[in-house]
């Protein structure tokens, strides 16, 4: 099937529950939009918890989101994008050193590292608005894309290093995978939005080193590295929690990278370079990471499960990676897998009741809070439920953008 045009293989009442859904989220996220700017984190009923910071990330990840929504034509979505990036002008920008907190709030509190995985959020929200016509978003994603490119990108590894100190004096000697993953989903977002290939070169740089890795470690992808980017297969044994930073193989960025993997084909005219290597890390992913029940968050470097704790996001990834599997191979078999795992994400991730989507399940699929205490991101879930009905291409601005209103 044609890249260029939405996949209608599902049934229309998936289509249709798929775009309510979209909707649903979408107002359950509101309330995060502060009237100042950012993006506060949402409790399990919807409610902003001001006893926690703004995040940037948190506020880039809504930004982007309220983009699609307004590419998509859901009303008032526009004006949500635009409130949310008012955040990186105001709350969040550090004016004295330039760049972005990590994080503001309570209060007079300031995390002032600069971190890659942040700063990458911030290009992939200034470049899904400018792709929506937002006010200022141009702008925004030129000064983004100079700090990204002057303060981590590193021309000699083909990297992006992972953090500094809050006035740019210090590198920290640790170099991590997340940070790279989303630097290339933001980098694909840039290269639509502005037409500039040189970001799209650069993502693809990432990505074939990653790929190079999986393939020496039997497609589990090393997460953490030291500053010569040699992996560290023991980082963090201590802290197999940690939300970002976590020990052993995650195969919820197996499934997120071979889906980016494909993105990364379509956008540079690519067709089949990367699909093996995607199909591979989905079947590492799908071996060590889904237990007949759920998808664990990590496992050790044998693919025994580290923590058995289920994430909305790794499920969210593991069926948008099959989605776009089956567009691209045609295999009759990734729809299947995608359609079993659209149910189980009904069953145990959909709230109902609550709203949005569960965050944190435990090994027995029980709702949970170890990790990640209420629903803070609607970004994964949405990009999931539009993966299926919008055209492949290099970023989900791109496709918002050429598919147009929403079901």
């Amino acid at each position: 099937m044609p890249h260029d045009q939405a996949r209608t293989a599902s049934t229309s009442d998936a289509v249709g529950w798929r775009a309510e859904e979209v909707r649903r989220l979408l107002d359950f996220g509101t309330p995060s939009v502060l009237p100042d700017g950012g993006a506060a984190w949402l409790d399990d009923d919807g409610r902003p918890d001001l006893a926690r910071p703004v995040h940037t990330w948190v506020t880039a990840r809504m930004a982007h989101t309220y983009a699609l929504g307004d590419l998509l034509g859901v009303e008032g979505c526009g004006r949500l994008s635009d409130q949310a990036l008012a955040g990186f002008a105001g709350l969040l920008h550090d004016d004295e050193h330039g760049g972005w907190f990590a994080s503001r709030g309570p209060g007079d509190d300031v995390d002032d590292t600069k971190a890659a995985y942040a700063h990458a959020f911030v290009v992939l929200a200034a470049a899904s608005a400018t792709q929506a016509g937002r006010p200022g978003a141009p702008a925004l994603l030129a000064q983004a894309l100079d700090v990204l490119d002057r303060r981590f990108w590193e021309a000699g590894t083909g990297m992006l290093a992972d953090e500094q100190d809050g006035a740019w004096t210090t590198v920290s000697p640790y170099r991590g995978i997340n940070a790279n993953m989303h630097g290339v989903e933001a980098l694909l977002a840039a290269s639509d939005a502005t037409g500039d290939p040189r970001w799209r070169e650069r993502a693809a740089a990432i990505v074939d080193r990653t790929a190079g890795w999986a393939a020496g470690n039997a497609w589990r992808i090393p997460e953490h590295f030291t500053t010569d980017w040699s992996p560290e297969l023991e980082y963090n044994a201590d802290r197999p929690r940690d939300p970002f930073k976590p020990y052993g193989s995650t195969p919820g960025h197996g499934f997120e990278w071979a889906r980016l993997m494909l993105q990364l084909d379509v956008a540079a005219d690519q067709a089949g370079r990367r699909t093996e290597a995607a199909e591979r890390l989905f079947e590492r992913a799908l071996a060590d990471g889904f237990d007949g029940t759920g998808f664990v968050y990590t496992v050790d470097w044998s693919g025994r499960p580290v923590e058995s704790r289920r994430f909305h996001w790794v499920a969210a990834e593991a069926v948008a990676a099959a989605e776009v599997l089956a567009a691209v191979t045609g295999s009759p078999r990734y729809a299947e897998q995608a359609e079993a795992w659209w149910e189980l994400v009904r069953q145990r991730f959909v709230d109902q009741e609550r709203g949005s989507w569960r965050h944190e399940l435990d090994a027995r699929n029980r709702p949970a809070a170890e990790v990640w205490a209420g629903k803070p991101d609607i970004y994964h879930a949405v990009q999931a439920l539009l993966v299926p009905d919008l055209p492949l291409t290099g970023s989900f601005a791109e496709s918002a953008r050429r598919a147009g209103p929403l079901g």
